[in-house]
């Protein structure tokens, strides 16, 4: 990979991970502001419930940030872009589409059709 790709995707990495901790400084800044009391039962349950589905979606955030990290730590060891399971180049397309991929999208769908078989 060119050194100039490498740049593009440490630069990708960092902001997407910019991006999650923002989302989830706003999250935390929303939910203390919003402590309300509700008269109707529904609105309550309506509340809990957007509130569970946001913090669901930050956990995946917070994993997300744990696999940016690690492509950031393969940029610098000099592994990222390389296959884990094959050892061949990840293509550029594919790594546009999901920068913190580790495999390849050969060994990927053989991965997933593996699963599929699985769980059958």
């Amino acid at each position: 990979m060119k050194p100039a790709d490498i740049e593009y995707f440490r630069d990708l990495l960092k902001q997407m991970r910019d991006e999650i901790q923002k989302k989830g400084e706003d999250t935390i800044e929303d939910m203390t502001e919003d402590v309300q009391v509700y008269a109707d039962p529904a609105d309550r349950a309506t509340a809990e419930s957007d509130r569970a589905f946001t913090l669901r979606l930050r956990d995946r955030d917070r994993k997300l940030i744990r696999k940016i990290n690690e492509a950031l730590e393969r940029i610098e060891d000099g592994s990222f872009g390389i296959c884990e399971e094959c050892g061949e180049e990840i293509g550029i397309p594919r790594l546009k589409a999901r920068p913190v991929t580790t495999l390849c999208i050969k060994c990927k769908s053989r991965q997933e059709e593996e699963e599929a078989l699985l769980g059958d």
